[in-house]
């Protein structure tokens, strides 16, 4: 297999249209394992929230897992026709259009408007596509988003007085089912291994997912836990920046623009705004960096008003179907902690980000390159990269509370490149080492020397 160069580049990854052939021999798979409680939601081991809801049967699990069977590599799972999700959201330059097919409702959100969420009782689903049209302050929206991950869905938005605008892109899901399922089935094993790690890590629940971003695992998915819930901790800045991004590639705001920080801002925690003197005057470009090289929680509250508060990462998050994920209080507010205000993710929606960001699916290449470049120079590195090798490229976010430990992010192995999600609630120095436990494993399957796997 050709060696790709470490830097992260548009034109590097592959773009891969399904053959529906490969489509129809995708496996309807099933959540991994279930073990220990969803989170913990407290300082300490504090009080257990109730579990998140399991999605329904799809790409993200290993077959068998009613009796732990790992599926051999070269086995071609056919089942009769491919599975499609309740909820699916439609890419296209500079904006998306999501679907939710069992609530009936859309979500048009672009560089141009926002329709918020939208019901549309009339809408048809049928043969894995929903298709209707919303009428929202005069514009229409027509629509036909197939509910099959990496097919191609149509929208016409029509406007008074100006000609209709068609428009047409891939079909997300979470999880996107496999480009090949035989060299997907090659991952499977992995799920297993990954259930033993989480299941010894007594004192933290734990959740991973792991998705093949090379094409060398056929862009398989896998899960233990995926759907757990824990809080999200600074894992929940990346969607502050991916928002700052989209508005830069829509041209409404410019990273050599400059914001207005006061003492009033100035908060502890990690980071190193706090250092400096103020008032002064930050360019986005640092506070987007200083955001993620250094997790800085001064940049997250300044960029959460800069934006308008919560609401617009939420909405990006609505938008992209993402269910488990909210931003309901800024870094350090001890006082909105304190009334349940929190902020929460899982590991699926996590690597549903990562994914889409590595496609160019939400961000433009521009934009996407520069985010990993900020995650690439990530300055806490006690995590995934402490248990990694000397030198093996990543790049990487991480989450800490006293009753949360996270890391997630891009391993760049070249010809291997994988988005990773290890999120676990209990206390943090145990799941700090579970993140690791679960870091290696990751990472020394992927550089078993077989079927020309990446080698040191």
């Amino acid at each position: 297999m050709k060696k790709s160069d470490n830097k992260p580049s548009s034109f590097l990854r592959r773009r891969v249209r399904v053959p529906l052939r490969w489509l129809a021999a995708a496996l309807v798979l099933a959540v991994v394992a279930t073990t220990g409680p969803a989170t913990a939601d407290g300082p300490g081991r504090g009080p257990v929230a109730e579990p998140a809801p399991q999605a329904e049967p799809g790409y993200g699990v290993e077959p068998g897992t009613s009796d732990r069977q790992s599926h051999e590599p070269g086995v071609d799972p056919t089942p009769d026709r491919a599975p499609t999700s309740e909820v699916s959201w439609l890419s296209f330059p500079g904006g998306v259009f999501a679907v939710d097919s069992l609530g009936h409702t859309v979500r048009y959100r672009a560089c141009d408007g926002d329709t918020g969420r939208v019901a549309d009782p009339g809408m048809r689903v049928a043969a894995g596509v929903a298709s209707g049209e919303v009428t929202v302050e005069g514009t229409g929206y027509r629509y036909r988003v197939p509910l099959v991950g990496r097919s191609e869905g149509t929208l016409r938005v029509i406007r008074r007085h100006r000609p209709p605008t068609e428009l047409t892109g891939v079909v997300v899901t979470s999880p996107q089912p496999p480009t090949d399922p035989v060299a997907g089935a090659r991952l499977f094993p992995l799920s297993g291994q990954l259930a033993r790690v989480v299941a010894d890590a007594n004192l933290n629940p734990a959740g991973v997912t792991v998705r093949d971003l090379s094409g060398r695992y056929g862009d398989q998915q896998i899960a233990v836990n995926g759907a757990l819930r824990p809080k999200a901790a600074s894992v929940i800045k990346l969607w502050i920046l991916v928002e700052l991004l989209r508005r830069v590639d829509c041209g409404k705001v410019s990273l050599d623009d400059g914001v207005l920080v006061t003492p009033a801002d100035v908060v502890g925690g990690t980071g190193q705004l706090q250092f400096e003197t103020f008032p002064q005057v930050v360019t986005l470009h640092r506070l987007a960096r200083y955001l993620i090289t250094y997790s800085d929680n001064i940049a997250a509250n300044v960029l959460i008003t800069y934006l308008g508060g919560f609401a617009p990462v939420n909405a990006l998050i609505d938008s992209m179907n993402q269910r488990s994920t909210i931003l309901a209080r800024r870094m350090l507010d001890s006082a909105a902690a304190q009334r349940g205000e929190e902020n929460h993710t899982s590991p699926d929606d996590v690597v549903s980000l990562l994914g889409a960001v590595w496609d160019d699916e939400i961000l433009s290449p521009t934009s996407r390159d520069l985010m990993i470049g900020f995650m690439r120079e990530q300055t806490l590195n006690t995590k995934i990269p402490a248990a990694l090798p000397p030198g093996v490229p990543v790049a990487h976010k991480t989450g800490d509370l006293p009753d949360a430990s996270h890391d997630v992010g891009y391993y760049l192995i070249p010809g291997t490149e994988t988005a990773v999600a290890f999120l676990t609630a209990g206390p943090m120095d145990t799941g700090d080492e579970t993140v690791r436990r679960l870091a290696r494993t990751v990472y020394d399957f992927l550089v078993s020397p077989v079927d020309g796997a990446y080698e040191e």
